[in-house]
C-alpha cells in the first residue's frame, strides 16, 4: 500500500485475523471440489475467466511473443520498493505500459509508462522488436475494453447452470457478433477504458523464498493478499496470464497444498478480513484471462499462487490518474509560475504576490515535483532507457520549472527577511514555509538514504538508483543549499522573535 498508515492498518487487521484462526486453516475450494461453481456463484460473481480457447489465436501469438521480446531486451525489473519503512526488492519483475506521459503509483513507488503507440504519437523505441510488443499490448488493451464491457453487461445473466458448449458460471459467455454500442454509457466507458498495463514476470525455480499463503494453507505465493490500488473507482482488472511450457518437477520434500494442484498458477480469492466465507483457487493456464469486475477489487482480496513454470502476466487497469500524468504536473508547474514576473532573471526573481495562500499552494506544489516525478523517476536509475527515450525531455523540462521553484523558496526567504511585512502575514508565511521546508528537507535525507542502502547499491549499474536532484552548497546555480537545517532554524527563530 502507498502510505505505511495504509499498511500499519492492513498489518494490524491480518494480525487480528491470524489470531483468530489460531492453528487451524480457513478452507478454500478448486475446480475438483463439487462445490466449488456454487461457491463461485454465490459469493464470487464478479470474478470472470476467459479461457484460453475463447481468445484469438493471432492475439496470443502476438502478445506471448511481445512477453519474450521484452524479457530477451531485458526491459523488465525487480522493483525497489517502500513497505513499512524498510526498502525491499519485489520477487516479481515489472514493466508498465500505457498511455504517453501516465504513471502508476504502488508500494511508495511510481511507475513511469513505456508508452505504447497510440494514434498520432511520435515515440521512437530503442529497437524495432520492442515498438512491436508495446503494439501487441495495445491491440490486447483494446480487446480486453470490449470484453469487459461484454462481461459487465451480461453480468445480471450469467447462470449457474453449464451451457451446452460447457461453459460455466464465472466464464464469460462468447463475445457478441453485433457488438456493443456504448455510447451514452459514459460511466461504464470510463470504468472500462483501460489506460495502462503492469506486465508482471517471475520464475519460482530462482526464487530463494517464496511467502506461504497465510490464512488457507494454498502453498506459495508470487503475490501477497492485497487490493490493487490507485485505481478508478468500481473499475476492472483484466488480466492476461502466459505460463511457459517446460518440465513439470515437484520438490518431494516440500508439502503438496491440500486442494490446488501445486505445479499450476493460480489466482486466489477471499472476501475482506472474512473467516466465514471458503477462499476461491482459481487455476490459470496458458493464454487464460480473467477480470475482476466492479467492486470485486474493493470488496475481496485477491492473490497470485506460484505454480512450478515462469510466468508473464498483462494486467490491465484504468489507473486513477488525476495527479499521476505529465500534462497535470506540467499545468501544476505553471500555477507557480504565474506568480512569478517574467521578465526576471532567475536569481533575483521577483514575485507578484504574497498571500500566504499562494506562497503556501507554491511551495506545496515545489514538494510535489521533486519528490513526486523527480526522485521518483531517478530512483529507477536508467532503466527507461532500455525501452525509449520518451521521458528524457519531459524530465528535463521539470527539471527546469523545478530549479525556478527552488528560486521562488528564495525569493520568498528573502521577503520575510525584510523589514515591512505586516506581522500576521509574515507569521502566517513563515508558520506554513516552516512545515513545508521541514517536510522537504526530512524527505531529501530519506530519499539519499534509500539511494545510498545496500540493496540499491547492489542493484546493476543501470538500475541502481540515482539520487537526484542533488547539488553542493557551493553550486553557482542554485540559490538554497541542499540541505536545509540552517534555514528551518532560521525560520524557527524568526516565528519565536514575532510571538508575544
Amino acid at each position: 500500500m502507498a502510505l505505511d498508515s495504509v499498511g500499519n492498518l492492513g498489518l494490524f487487521k491480518k494480525q487480528k485475523l491470524l489470531k483468530e484462526l489460531g492453528n487451524r486453516w480457513l478452507p478454500y475450494l478448486t475446480p475438483k471440489d463439487a462445490e466449488f461453481y456454487q461457491l463461485w456463484q454465490e459469493n464470487y460473481s464478479k470474478l470472470m475467466l476467459r479461457e484460453a480457447n475463447r481468445i484469438p489465436d493471432f492475439l496470443h501469438k502476438e502478445v506471448q511473443q511481445a512477453f519474450l521480446t521484452l524479457r530477451k531486451h531485458g526491459c523488465l525489473f525487480q522493483d525497489l520498493v517502500r513497505i513499512k519503512g524498510k526498502n525491499l526488492l519485489t520477487p516479481v519483475s515489472r514493466l508498465l505500459i500505457g498511455n504517453p506521459g501516465y504513471t502508476y503509483k504502488y508500494l511508495n513507488s511510481r511507475l513511469f509508462t513505456v508508452p505504447w503507440p497510440v494514434e498520432g504519437s511520435n515515440i521512437k523505441y530503442t529497437e524495432d522488436e520492442i515498438f512491436s510488443a508495446c503494439t501487441a499490448f495495445f491491440k490486447l488493451n483494446d480487446y480486453l475494453q470490449k470484453d469487459t464491457i461484454q462481461a459487465l453487461n451480461k453480468l445480471h445473466l450469467i447462470k449457474s447452470e453449464k451451457n451446452e458448449d460447457g461453459t460455466v458460471f464465472g466464464m464469460i459467455p462468447e463475445f457478441s457478433k453485433s457488438g456493443l454500442d456504448m455510447g451514452d454509457d459514459i460511466e461504464l466507458k470510463k470504468r472500462t477504458a483501460y489506460n495502462l498495463t503492469l506486465l508482471n514476470y517471475m520464475d519460482p525455480q530462482k526464487m530463494s523464498y517464496l511467502k506461504e499463503e497465510p490464512y488457507f494453507g494454498m502453498g506459495k505465493m508470487a503475490v501477497s493478499w492485497h487490493h490493487d490500488e490507485n485505481l478508478v473507482e468500481r473499475s476492472t482488472v483484466a488480466v492476461y496470464s502466459y505460463s511457459c511450457e517446460g518440465p513439470k518437477v515437484i520438490d518431494e520434500d516440500e508439502p503438496n497444498p491440500e486442494g490446488r494442484d501445486p505445479a499450476l498458477w493460480h489466482v486466489g480469492l477471499k472476501i475482506a478480513w472474512d473467516i466465514e466465507t471458503p477462499g476461491l483457487a482459481v487455476p490459470l493456464r496458458q493464454g487464460d484471462c480473467y477480470l475482476m469486475l466492479d467492486d470485486l477489487n474493493i470488496t475481496h482480496q485477491h492473490c497470485v499462487l506460484a505454480g512450478l513454470q515462469p510466468r508473464f502476466s498483462s494486467t490491465h487497469r484504468v489507473a486513477e490518474c488525476s495527479v499521476g500524468t505529465l500534462d497535470y504536473i506540467l499545468k501544476q508547474c505553471q500555477l507557480v509560475m504565474q506568480n512569478v514576473w517574467d521578465d526576471m532573471e532567475p536569481k533575483t526573481m521577483h514575485l507578484r504576490s504574497l498571500e500566504p495562500s499562494v506562497v503556501k499552494q507554491g511551495e506545496e506544489i515545489h514538494n510535489e515535483v521533486e519528490f513526486e516525478w523527480l526522485r521518483q523517476f531517478w530512483f529507477h536509475g536508467h532503466r527507461y532507457k532500455k525501452c525509449t527515450d520518451w521521458w528524457h525531455l519531459p524530465m528535463s523540462e521539470l527539471e527546469g520549472l523545478w530549479k525556478k521553484m527552488e528560486c521562488v523558496t528564495n525569493a520568498v526567504l528573502c521577503e520575510i527577511r525584510k523589514e515591512g511585512l505586516p506581522m500576521e502575514q509574515k507569521n502566517e508565511i513563515i508558520t506554513d514555509l516552516l512545515a513545508l521546508l521541514t517536510t522537504r528537507q526530512e524527505l531529501r535525507m530519506e530519499w539519499c538514504m534509500r539511494c545510498q542502502s545496500r540493496i540499491a547499491q547492489n542493484l546493476p549499474e543501470e538500475q541502481r538508483p540515482i539520487c537526484w536532484p542533488y547539488w553542493e552548497d557551493d553550486d553557482p546555480e542554485m540559490p538554497l543549499p541542499f540541505n536545509l537545517s540552517n534555514i528551518i532554524l532560521e525560520l524557527q527563530g524568526q516565528l519565536l522573535k514575532t510571538k508575544p
